[in-house]
């Protein structure tokens, strides 16, 4: 009889393993299929030996009993079977929750790589695709070629070469960093890197912004650094003394230098994006197109060329044309150089000029070689003779530095006793009462500060020559003008020394300087007056040829001949006889040949010991007429202007502002005196009262001038005050500025004549 089971029947196939399981477990899940083949075909084999072992006569029991066994072995295999089935099931429905959740992950995955911005590529372990993003996949979209999964990494490289996605590529870092440029002018950034499991990411960032920023602040940099650069080499070829430009591929000036605008002309960048046809005339254009052409083609070209400018100047210039090659070998503009060589080219000329003569000269020269000796022994005793020269100036000198020492001593001295002598006189008029004798001691007081003044004159006179700020002013006069004067001011001198002045005129016209000459006549009068005891003095004048020789004579003691040089040195005075005569400093010849020396004349003396002696200048003869020019005449009108005149005087010394007081008010004036802007200010109402002359001393307090006191009084009042200023400063810019503001400049001592006179041209003005 046939048995029955539940078992799955011999042949019958397994339980079909989902596909999608591993590779693990199918081969499991087959191993089991195998098994239950094999035991299924045992177990029919067995069967079909019992069955016929019976039909054979062998014993029924032991056949069953084999099945028996047989069958409880088929049956635990059965068993095993099933739960080895169980098992698998089990380990199928885990493999589908992992594939589920492995589903899941790779869908996040997916997700994760489509949300970032970058492109993304994943290869494995063989440099084949494994994933990539839809931005990747999106560089392919406009070409033929289509990427995917398995692909190789050296085939998507190859890829984008053949189909040129890449245009540009630059090296990064080390790191295997990259840059493309797309050909659609975008940049990506390409970083690559490795897996654990032996693949490669690749992530493509697009840095496009960024390249546009890196590239403006590059441009930004070049273009300031350009500028830097344009402003540099305009500073240095604005100093060079050649002409500079640079002209375009196309002849359109782009850079031009001072210099090169100066000579055409032009304004300041005026012909900047000109032409060089526009530039210039159609003729020069013409001159210059050959030449231009060779630049253009490359060829430095150097040559001469004539031109003028617009103001007629014509200069020779050596032009050179610089082509501005690129790398590749372009033209793209030409450097223009040019420099003057006018005066190298008449240099040339003459040079070849003189060679033309050359044979004639060297004929010429030999001729002269034998008279240049001889100059050249005349040279020789000639610097001898300088260095000699030399050494007596040195010894001069030597000696004009022992001079000044000795001239501080002799001031220091000299300059006391008349003040010494004013203070005496001073004291005994204020202790007498007598009118007369006071009249005297006044009288010896102004002879006193008379002689300070002439001796300070004349240590002006001298330190003036000395230091060369003295200019002769030589123009033509008419001799009489000067000796009539001073003939008649020393007449009354030498009357009053108990002499007589002996004066011939003479109506000859001179050249010199009428001033100059006057301060060398007064000494030589004021001399021979000094040295002469009684007798008489004469003043006169002789012709010599093209010169007048006017001399001076006089009785006095003379001089011996030894001593005819030395007296006009610095400091050496005569003997004098008059115990009334002062000694002086001894500056009065040196003064006199000092000025000589200044106008060119010559200075001569001789002299009779006990007898008398002659001094004489010499001066030019002049053909040509001086101008005539008015004299001054002091006239009654003139001072009868000083009655009831109302004046302000400002200055800073209460003493002079009294002298002023009572100088002024003897003279009929209405005076107000100030020793400040405000003290003046209070006195007459705010500089609002009538006033018809202000006098001024330039040096006030507060290291202020009346310059500027007379400016600030005068721009408050309705009409300006005529001014005077007194000040002891004798430089020329002061004497210019007082000028060119219309004052009057006087310089202290101040002589009362000379002051009076001064005012009375000031009030008599319209």
């Amino acid at each position: 009889m046939a048995c029955t089971s539940t078992r799955p029947l011999p042949g019958s196939p397994l339980p079909v393993v989902d596909p999608l399981d591993s590779a693990e477990l199918r081969a499991q899940i087959s191993a089991l299929q195998q098994d239950n083949y094999k035991l299924a075909r045992i177990n029919a084999a067995l069967i079909e030996r019992v069955e016929s072992g019976a039909t054979r006569g062998n014993d029924p029991y032991a056949a069953f009993q084999h099945s028996v066994v047989l069958a409880e072995q088929v049956r635990e295999r059965t068993d095993a079977l099933n739960q080895a089935m169980a098992e698998l099931k089990a380990s199928n429905h885990l493999l589908s929750d992992a594939r589920l959740r492995a589903e899941t992950a790779h869908q996040h995955l997916i997700d994760a790589i489509e949300s970032i911005s970058d492109a993304f590529v994943l290869f494995d372990q063989h440099q084949h695709i494994v994933l990539f993003n839809s931005r990747f996949q999106g560089f392919w979209s406009n070409s033929p070629v289509q990427i995917v999964a398995g692909m190789g990494l050296r085939e998507v490289k190859r890829l984008m070469t053949v189909n040129g996605l890449f245009t540009e590529e630059a090296h990064g870092h080390a790191d295997e960093t990259l840059f493309y440029r797309l050909d659609n002018g975008r940049w990506l950034q390409v970083s690559e890197r490795p897996t654990q499991d032996g693949g490669r990411v690749i992530l493509f960032t697009d840095i496009t912004d960024v390249k546009l920023a890196e590239t403006l602040r590059r441009e930004q940099a070049v273009a300031q650094k350009s500028q830097e650069s344009e402003r540099w080499i305009r500073l240095i070829t604005d100093h060079v003394p050649a002409l500079i430009a640079y002209l375009n591929a196309d002849l359109v000036y782009e850079f031009t230098n001072k210099v090169y605008e100066q000579w055409y002309c032009w304004a300041q960048g005026a012909m900047l994006g000109k032409s060089l046809r526009q530039a210039h005339s159609e003729q020069h254009y013409q001159r210059l197109e050959a030449y231009v052409a060779q630049a253009l083609a490359g060829e430095s070209v150097t040559f001469e060329f004539a031109e003028t400018n617009i103001n007629h100047q014509e200069r020779y210039m050596l032009r050179s044309y610089v082509p501005n090659r690129l790398a590749s070998g372009e033209v793209v503009g030409i450097f223009v150089l040019i420099r003057d060589i006018t005066e190298r080219r008449r240099t040339a000329e003459a040079l070849h000029q003189a060679y033309q003569n050359l044979e004639l000269r060297v004929r010429e020269r030999t001729a002269e070689l034998t008279s240049l000796n001889d100059q050249l022994l005349q040279e020789i005793d000639e610097r001898r003779r300088v260095e000699s020269r030399l050494r007596e100036a040195k010894l001069e000198a030597e000696q004009a530095n022992l001079s000044k020492t000795k001239f501080l001593a002799a001031v220091s001295h000299d300059l006391l006793q008349p003040l010494n002598a004013a203070r005496l006189f001073t004291g005994a008029l204020l202790e007498r009462r007598d009118p007369v004798a006071n009249e005297t001691l006044v009288r010896n007081v102004s002879n006193s500060l008379e002689d300070v003044e002439n001796l300070l004159g004349t240590l002006v006179d001298i330190s003036k020559l000395d230091a060369g700020v003295i200019k002769a002013d030589i123009a033509p006069f008419a001799l009489s003008e000067l000796l009539d004067n001073l003939a008649a001011e020393y007449t009354q001198v030498a009357r009053s020394e108990g002499l007589q002045l002996h004066f011939i005129g003479c109506s000859a016209l001179v050249r010199s300087d009428i001033q100059l000459l006057a301060r060398i006549l007064r000494n030589l009068l004021s001399n021979a007056i000094r040295y002469t005891y009684s007798g008489r003095v004469v003043l006169g004048c002789r012709r010599e040829h093209q010169r007048l020789s006017i001399q001076v004579w006089d009785t006095g003691m003379g001089i011996a001949e030894e001593r005819l040089e030395e007296i006009f040195q610095e400091f050496k005075r005569g003997d004098v006889q008059r115990p009334d005569q002062d000694r002086g400093l001894g500056l009065g010849l040196a003064i006199v040949e000092k000025i000589a020396r200044i106008l060119g004349h010559r200075i001569t003396v001789r002299s009779w010991p006990g007898r008398g002696s002659m001094f004489s200048v010499q001066v030019p003869l002049s053909n040509s007429a001086p101008k005539a020019l008015p004299k001054p005449v002091m006239s009654e009108p003139m001072l009868e202007r000083l009655q009831g005149a109302r004046v302000w005087v400002l200055d800073n010394d209460a003493a002079i502002c009294a002298g002023m007081r009572t100088l002024l008010e003897g003279w009929g004036c209405q005076v107000v005196t100030a020793l400040s802007e405000q003290d003046l200010a209070r006195q007459v109402d705010n500089y609002h009262a009538q006033a018809d002359l202000l006098i001024a001393d330039y040096h006030l307090d507060d290291e202020r001038n009346g310059v500027d006191a007379v400016a600030r009084i005068n721009a408050r009042r309705a009409s300006a005050i005529p001014a005077m200023m007194i000040t002891a400063n004798y430089s020329n810019e002061l004497k210019q500025q007082i000028r060119e503001l219309g004052h009057t400049l006087m310089h202290k001592p101040v002589r009362p004549m000379k002051l009076k006179t001064a005012m009375s041209h000031l009030l008599g003005r319209p």
